[in-house]
């Protein structure tokens, strides 16, 4: 079963009382789900070069920073700095191993653009 994490953009309170109904009800999530309060955080978040590294650690199992940075060929530094706002964003875990890892298999991103 292929995992699948889903990026939205909701209001927090409606993410909240999303989890609580789940919750209470017992049930268990199918699918991850991160929710953002806007789209520029979204992509404040998720810029170009971290959605490059994601791609890069998809399937790829517990990796290193170092090997990360070797994979996107950039500086381990400025990896470092990405690496740190996907852990805290809910995108990567770190391994029991050392390094870091992609838990999912797939990454899909919602999001509605209306008029005003």
């Amino acid at each position: 079963m292929m995992k699948t994490v889903t990026l939205e953009v909701r209001p927090p309170e409606d993410a909240m009382a999303e989890f609580v109904q789940t919750w209470k009800a017992g049930k268990a999530h199918t699918s991850a789900r991160i929710a953002f309060a806007s789209p520029e955080l979204l992509w404040k978040v998720l810029t170009a070069k971290r959605w490059e590294l994601l791609k890069a650690l998809c399937g790829a199992g517990p990796v290193s920073i170092r090997e990360a940075a070797r994979r996107v060929n950039r500086d381990v530094k400025a990896v470092h700095g990405d690496i740190t706002a996907l852990l805290c964003a809910g995108l990567l875990n770190r391994a029991e191993a050392g390094g870091v890892e992609f838990p999912f298999d797939a990454v899909k991103v919602e999001f509605l653009l209306q008029a005003a």
